[in-house]
């Protein structure tokens, strides 16, 4: 059932937008000229429009948003982050919200419904088009199949042939955009296969529909997290996932354009993680918001650099008769630091893609010890290397290159296995393991590193 989306010729977006066009469509708002603007928008696509209201102020975009169709509204929602589209939508009448949940997706207007206030939704819901549907989708957490699936399909009978089903596409065409597969369903609506649009259309119009269906398809259950429903979807090529009951009872579909936003967002919160930010933060959140998600993390680097205070202050006797020891500990902490980021970031890219699983730790560790162990004796040679030559040679600069060398080999591989294993120890134990990487992997590094170092130093040079 895997087919290219459809594409049409599109003259609009004739217009860059950029910061020439959003002072220009500032200037046309504040002076109230609104068939200027409505005609400029109208050259945008609908992608376009949700950039550019982004980058306007917000009376501005408030202004634009009021002047706008709401069929073309319906389009653009989607497109803008979900604390940027409750404050457009904050104000508006109830009439005007539902105006535009009509014209959307059962599975976009669910998830804009379930951003409006309770109040709000309550009084929103009853009168929506599709409000049932909405509704049992509502019931599903949001970044489940469930969640994200839509309930507009093509769905005929296995009784029908050929040409009904194309005939119910044709009457469907309307409703359900864009149309990739038709699915084929027994007498209690469970899927019995599907047929991909190109296939159907080349097929003998007198011909059963089960004759030409791909069966046993690749489907999904409600409950499936929305990362494993995008992996699935690029594993087989898919364009339209069916989803299904434990009965195996056709509910709706999972589009491409759906998945490509789960990639998007789930990328994004894990690049967010690795950074010691709470996923989540958008660019037009609060500044008040955006301190919230960010000061938890930078209060456990806090933490950890403190811990790391107490290792050096623990040896204060060794490094004021050793004081040259003080200039090596930004390197044992740096590269401390650096191997586990960089293995830690391996290993929740492959847990991400499936491609890493949290039974493969043994596998994984001997992988990643092999490895630090080879980048930690090429780095302890240059660095042994570069202490002798700075030094001019001697039994003192000898000492102390073995001690540096052996203590940075001891810490890379220390940290890359650290950073390998904790990230799949947490995926196995249900942690997201992107928390493991960034300030947790750090911390720890850093404490251990630091204590390390002093211990070998205490031991060889001292």
């Amino acid at each position: 059932m895997a087919e290219q989306p459809n594409t049409t010729s599109d003259t609009r977006s004739r217009f860059e937008v950029g910061s020439e066009l959003v002072d220009n469509i500032t200037a046309l708002v504040d002076g109230r000229q609104r068939s200027l603007v409505l005609n400029i928008v109208a050259d945008l696509h609908e992608a376009d429009i949700a950039v550019l209201l982004h980058h306007l102020p917000l009376e501005s975009a408030e202004a634009i948003f009021s002047w706008l169709d709401p069929e073309v509204v319906a389009e653009v929602l989607p497109e803008l982050d979900e604390s940027f589209r409750a404050n457009l939508l904050a104000d508006l009448e109830t009439g005007r919200i539902t105006e535009f949940l009509d014209e959307m997706d059962s599975d976009d207007a669910a998830d804009v419904l379930a951003e409006l206030p309770d109040a709000v939704a309550k009084r929103v819901l009853p009168n929506l088009d599709d409000a049932e549907a909405i509704e049992v989708l509502l019931k599903y957490d949001e970044d489940t199949a469930g969640g994200i699936m839509g309930t507009e399909f093509v769905a005929v009978p296995e009784a029908w042939t050929v040409e009904d089903a194309t005939e119910e596409v044709r009457r469907k065409a309307e409703v359900v955009e864009p149309i990739y597969a038709v699915f084929v369903v027994d007498e209690n609506g469970r899927l019995r296969g599907g047929v991909s649009l190109k296939r159907l259309l080349l097929s003998a119009a007198n011909m059963p529909i089960t004759n030409v269906i791909d069966v046993d398809p690749v489907t999904v259950e409600t409950s499936v997290d929305q990362e494993e429903v995008a992996r699935i979807m690029e594993r087989y090529d898919l364009v339209s996932l069916p989803v299904v009951d434990a009965s195996g009872v056709l509910l709706g579909r999972i589009t491409i354009d759906d998945v490509v936003d789960v990639l998007r967002e789930e990328a994004e919160e894990d690049i967010q993680r690795m950074s010691g930010v709470s996923g989540g933060e958008e660019p037009s959140d609060s500044v008040l918001t955006i301190s919230r998600g960010r000061i938890p993390w930078l209060l456990v680097g806090l933490l950890g650099a403190g811990l790391a205070a107490m290792v050096i202050a623990q040896f204060e006797d060794e490094l004021r008769s050793a004081t040259v020891l003080a200039s090596f500990i930004p390197i044992v902490m740096a590269m401390a630091g650096n191997a586990g980021i960089q293995s830690s970031a391996i290993a929740v890219q492959g847990l991400a893609s499936g491609e890493v699983w949290a039974s493969d730790i043994i596998r994984r560790l001997t992988k990643e010890t092999a490895v630090s162990i080879l980048n930690g004796l090429t780095l302890a040679i240059i660095l042994g290397l570069a202490v002798v030559v700075l030094l001019g040679g001697g039994a003192d600069a000898v000492r102390l290159a073995v001690t540096a060398s052996l203590s940075l080999v001891v810490v890379i591989v220390m940290a890359t296995t650290i950073g390998a294993v904790i990230p799949l120890l947490f995926h196995r134990i249900g942690v997201d393991p992107a928390i493991a990487t960034g300030p947790f992997i750090t911390m720890t590094n850093d404490i251990i590193g630091t204590l390390v170092f002093f211990l070998l130093a205490t031991a060889i040079y001292l």
